[in-house]
């Protein structure tokens, strides 16, 4: 298996951003509480992200202001306190990717 590169890291963090917009798009909160199919698409795509940003090197994203242990965190909080994720707040959470996903274009424009 070869390792991967931080920038198809970063690709792989936008485009699970691009795949959890498309999930969500035109859906009210109560559409997303119904649908299991999309709750699971859009936590994996979650984990992906945080997991993703643990592999990029630090000295990457420390020039770049953004709050880097939140997706790690949500990531873990996913993965281990599954029974207690408020999909409620997954769903508002989907809100907060807009800052990163200009981050990590910003990134992916600047470092490669």
């Amino acid at each position: 298996m070869n390792k991967l590169t931080a920038k198809e890291r970063l690709e792989h963090i936008r485009g699970a951003i691009v795949n959890i917009k498309s999930f969500v798009k035109d859906l009210t909160v109560d559409e997303f509480l119904s649908d299991k199919i999309r709750q699971n698409a859009v936590l994996y795509q979650f984990i992906i992200i945080g997991e993703a940003i643990r592999h990029v090197d630090k000295s990457i994203l420390d020039k770049y202001q953004y709050p880097w242990h939140i997706p790690g965190s949500f990531r873990n909080f996913l993965a281990h306190e599954y029974h207690a994720i408020r999909l409620e707040r997954v769903f508002i959470a989907v809100n907060d990717l807009d800052e990163l996903l200009k981050t990590i274009e910003l990134i992916l424009a600047r470092e490669f």
